[in-house]
């Protein structure tokens, strides 16, 4: 099973050179959906095999030798509770997303072709990485081909949405990875044993090791910045309309449905186990910036005239209720928070696919322009229902599942201590309705009036293939949502649990610390015995 995963994330890379060798270019599309077939069915092994009652516990580990003598930096893959949901989504997404662009893309087809598949394997390397500069690595990597892909495939305003998706990420990168190299020394330092460094996360996390308030608090910022920016996070979230409007149609699939998650991702794997003093000292202020998002990006999504464009922005919202989920810090939200990730790769993946489909025959995204194409499209009309029903979080749906767990977990949270934020994110809730609905509404219903509209035919074989799996996934876990949610409980319970005890253990140390007045009246050190002790 160990040699099974490291196949599974390095498939997608042997396809690149076959697409590029031949020059048929039917033969390329067929290789690469070839290739991530392939790597879907291999990865099935591994979410059957996977033992949940020892979901914290990483699993078909492989772990490589140092690459340098003093240096604990190896090539580390292993999947747990947290990771293994995204790692089967993302090869689940591969076939959909070659399929998406199947006749749309025709020019540098090679190249095209090239940048999804490695795409594949670097999403695929972030979610199986436990060592954190392997992850890093991984991490930046994802980066190269969503440039391309926005670059040279994307609209017409795609060289100004790729220079701000670059810009944005890539300081949020370079930040975490100086953060990065002053706890790889630190926890080297701490581990001894001819060590200098160590980027280990099973060490990191551990107890054994444990970082001051001070170095917490400037390391999470650090780490926090790359994920809310990645995420993104109100108020960085400014790069993901252009981005997602200017990328092709399977750009901006892969952006919603993986890349995004990977900021989220980060939250829960990184800044959690190894600051949670900062991480629960901050908490407020993170669910405060993540009910903005909510509200902000619905309201915002309510106005806008481009269909892909408001996509775009109920992206920002719907990624608010997962990090107010995460920041909420207990198991029915954090679980909620997970399952989430798994839904809005779902949901809105299946509507950009569908806002494509539309605009492969059109050639506009402009709500103005429909109106009535029910008429002449009902299946196209079945699957953007379901789609949109999903997203808004229909009971029944999976979107309502991971809502309403976040929405509970944050109500009875006791890092808020204020049941407002969960109140608050509620109307993020009727919003989305409103504005989901409405642009349903005017884009399928109505009088038939404009004749292009006429010339409309329903989808193809191809088409309803696409978007089938994801709509069985959508009930699926609308009705059944344990079949999912039971690989990460047992992780998300002990997380937390150890958590909030290496975070009472740091407050003991550093109340025989001198520190700086912010550190001190910030993280409470002053609290009495008994106060600290309730945390427990």
């Amino acid at each position: 099973m160990e040699t099974l995963l490291n196949i599974v994330i390095y498939l997608p890379l042997l396809g690149i050179p076959l697409i590029l060798l031949i020059k048929n270019e039917n033969s390329r599309k067929w290789i690469a959906l070839l290739v991530t077939i392939i790597t879907f069915l291999a990865s099935l092994p591994l979410m059957f095999g996977f033992d949940v009652a020892n979901s914290g516990t990483a699993q078909f580990l492989t772990e490589g030798g140092r690459l340098m003598e003093s240096l604990d930096i190896k090539y580390l893959v292993g999947l747990d509770g947290l990771s293994l949901l995204l790692f089967m989504l993302t090869t689940f997404m591969g076939p959909i997303v070659i399929l998406s662009s199947w006749n749309s893309v025709t020019k540098h087809l090679a190249g095209y072709l090239s940048m999804l598949l490695l795409l594949q394997t670097a999403s695929l390397g972030v979610f199986a990485s436990l060592d954190l500069m392997v992850f890093y690595v991984f991490f930046e990597l994802s980066l190269i081909p969503m440039y391309f892909l926005i670059g040279i495939w994307g609209g017409a305003g795609r060289i100004q949405a790729t220079v701000k998706f670059f810009i944005y990420t890539l300081v949020g990168s370079l930040i975490m990875l100086v953060g990065l190299i002053y706890l790889g020394y630190d926890a080297g330092a701490a581990m001894g044993g001819g060590v200098s460094f160590t980027t280990d996360w099973r060490f990191l996390s551990s107890d054994i090791y444990t970082i001051g308030l001070v170095e917490q608090t400037y390391l999470f910022l650090a780490f926090a910045l790359a994920f809310c920016i990645k995420v993104p996070l109100f108020p960085f979230h400014t790069w993901l309309p252009y981005a997602h409007t200017e990328a092709p149609t399977a750009g901006s699939v892969v952006l919603a449905a993986i890349m995004l998650k990977m900021g989220t991702y980060g939250l829960i794997r990184v800044c959690l186990p190894i600051f949670p003093n900062a991480f629960m000292e901050f908490a407020p202020w993170m669910a405060t910036l993540a009910v903005i998002g909510i509200i902000y990006g619905a309201l915002v999504a309510m106005v806008q005239k481009d269909v892909k464009k408001l996509v775009a922005y109920s992206s920002v919202s719907h990624l608010g209720f997962v990090v107010l989920g995460i920041f909420a810090l207990n198991t029915v939200a954090v679980q909620g928070a997970i399952i989430q990730m798994i839904n809005h790769g779902l949901s809105t993946g299946a509507l950009f696919l569908i806002v494509g489909m539309i605009y492969d025959r059109r050639h506009t995204r402009m709500i103005k322009d429909f109106g009535g194409i029910a008429k002449k499209m009902p299946v196209f009309t079945v699957m953007f229902m379901i789609a949109t029903l999903a997203s808004i979080g229909l009971p029944g749906l999976n979107g309502f599942v991971g809502e309403f767990l976040i929405l509970n977990g944050s109500f009875f949270s006791e890092l808020y201590n204020n049941k407002v934020f969960a109140i608050l994110a509620t109307t993020g809730v009727i919003l989305a309705a409103v504005y989901m609905l409405w642009m349903f509404q005017r884009v399928m219903f109505g009088p038939l009036t404009n004749p292009e509209n006429e010339k409309l035919v329903d989808l193809n074989g191809r088409e309803i293939g696409l978007l089938v799996p994801l709509v069985i996934f959508m009930f699926w876990i609308g009705v059944h949502p344990v079949d999912f949610t039971k690989y990460s409980e047992a992780q998300v319970t002990e997380l937390i649990e150890a958590s909030e005890a290496k975070s009472v253990a740091v407050l003991e140390q550093a109340r025989n610390e001198e520190l700086p007045n912010w550190t001190a009246k910030f993280y409470d050190v002053s609290e009495s015995e008994s106060q600290l002790a309730t945390t427990k």
